[in-house]
């Protein structure tokens, strides 16, 4: 078995730490049907991210003393999002509320810690004609959530079998509970994995969900997807190349340009603001 050893020389168990949430919404068409992709309010893309860091403990410690740091620096006095009752920045770490100079100060301490992502990517507009079709087809609607639990399998597909044990904690979605469908989708990506390698392996995997302020490194996550975010749907790479070399995989999984079952971009195939298809 592949364990860890530490200073002591006594060896640990391997743990994998997985922590994953969202940008972008599922919301394709309004209560006639009507597709809104792209109209005020509603996202271009649906992404979902999952951060793997081998110390979850060093991650949270780093972004929690650094938010405590700015909070205390004069310069942020009664900037709205720093205050307390405000719930955003005084909570917790989240891109889209932070003022710029906090973005700047964790997107540098995100490029010096130990992080690997993993991204997959759905285009709303192409996503639309595909559950039209098949409603037209079979007369059944598929719900916002498979979307979501379908991504989940596909990215965890080749994750879960290399360290000895699997802990992941996905970002609350709503006041659902909705574990049961998560470990489901997991246990998919177990399968899958087997079908394709036929290695019989099956590690020990715990579900939880969370939120950001009470599982720091779920902030982590947001940054990431965040500054993706801004490429893909804004054609901003900026954000993105300050945290290139974490992401180990970006699926865009309605790019059908060169393959059906879409694009992987890698270490071998870098994602590039040349090589990323439009969204429009």
């Amino acid at each position: 078995m592949n364990r860890r050893n530490t200073r002591s020389g006594h060896a640990v168990e391997n743990v994998a730490h997985f922590f994953v949430d969202e940008a972008g919404d599922l919301t394709i068409f309004d209560k006639k049907g009507r597709i809104i992709v792209g109209e005020e309010g509603v996202s271009n893309t649906f992404m979902l991210g999952i951060a793997e860091t081998p110390d979850p403990q060093v991650l949270a410690d780093r972004l929690n003393v650094l938010r405590e740091g700015l909070l205390k620096d004069p310069y942020f006095t009664g900037v709205p999002s720093m205050r307390s009752h405000a719930g955003k920045t005084a909570l917790a770490f989240h891109a889209k509320d932070d003022v710029p100079e906090v973005r700047r100060e964790v997107f540098k301490l995100l490029a010096e810690v130990d992080l690997k992502v993993f991204v997959g990517i759905r285009r709303k507009k192409r996503l639309a004609m595909d559950l039209r079709e098949s409603y037209l087809r079979d007369g059944v609607k598929q719900r916002p959530e498979s979307l979501y639990d379908d991504l989940v399998t596909r990215l965890f597909k080749e994750r879960l079998h290399q360290a000895e044990r699997n802990h992941i904690i996905f970002a609350r979605r709503g006041k659902a509970d909705r574990n049961i469908a998560l470990n489901d989708a997991i246990q998919r990506a177990k399968r899958d994995f087997d079908a394709r390698w036929r290695k019989g392996i099956d590690r020990p995997t715990t579900v939880a969900s969370s939120v950001p302020s009470e599982t720091t490194c779920l902030q982590a996550v947001d940054y990431c997807l965040w500054a993706l975010q801004r490429m893909v749907e804004r054609r901003e790479e900026r954000y993105f190349a300050l945290l290139q070399d974490k992401f180990r995989l970006v699926l865009d999984r309605d790019d059908d340009r060169r393959h059906g079952y879409g694009e992987y971009y890698t270490s071998r195939n870098p994602l590039t603001l040349e090589r990323l298809m439009p969204v429009t």
